[in-house]
């Protein structure tokens, strides 16, 4: 990822919708019905460590990170 934006997906089939994220950096992600998405693909960099914390703390991984 070197000199490139950090991009973040949820996996919609693999979310169980318990919020981590949401809470973890609300300004990225939130949930719709009962799943997470991310409301923007590309990161600014002043939210890269705050989303690399959210995909940290999914208990099932369901956050991308590229």
């Amino acid at each position: 990822r070197k000199g490139k934006n950090m991009k973040v997906r949820v996996d919609k089939e693999t979310c169980v919708g318990d919020e981590t994220c949401v809470d973890e950096c609300p300004e990225v992600f939130e949930m719709q019905g009962d799943v997470a998405v991310a409301k923007m693909e590309n990161i600014p960099k002043e939210l890269e460590k705050k989303v690399e914390e959210a995909a940290k703390s999914c208990p099932v991984e369901a956050i991308i990170i590229e």
